[in-house]
């Protein structure tokens, strides 16, 4: 039983190195969220920071200000959900498709 529990310990010993890199690896991961047929881009590092938006000009109309509000954000949401979904893809590499309780990630 203590071999066991030797064994035990050293595999979640190992699986704490592996979150530790796949944190890091993140953090530095970035994703390209877009709308508008790509006419707005939003690019958001692993730590969903934003590192850039790009806006196609032809789309910058003063007289429709809500149109570029709503692509922006529907551009910020499609790059949450694919750093969400590459977060999950990478966890599941990580602890080999189990289920952790408690581990929220991104950070």
């Amino acid at each position: 039983m203590v071999k066991n529990l030797g064994n035990i310990m050293k595999q979640a010993q190992e699986m704490q190195s592996r979150m530790a890199k796949m944190q890091e690896d993140l953090a530095v991961t970035q994703v390209v969220g877009q709308s508008g047929g790509g006419m707005v881009e939003v690019t958001l590092s692993g730590k969903q920071v934003v590192q850039r938006i790009k806006l196609d000009p032809s789309i910058i109309d003063p007289a429709d200000v809500e149109l570029l509000e709503d692509l922006i954000a529907a551009a910020f949401n499609d790059a949450q959900k694919k750093l969400a979904d590459l977060t999950q893809q990478t966890l599941s590499k990580v602890t080999g498709g189990l289920n952790i309780p408690g581990l929220n990630l991104p950070f």
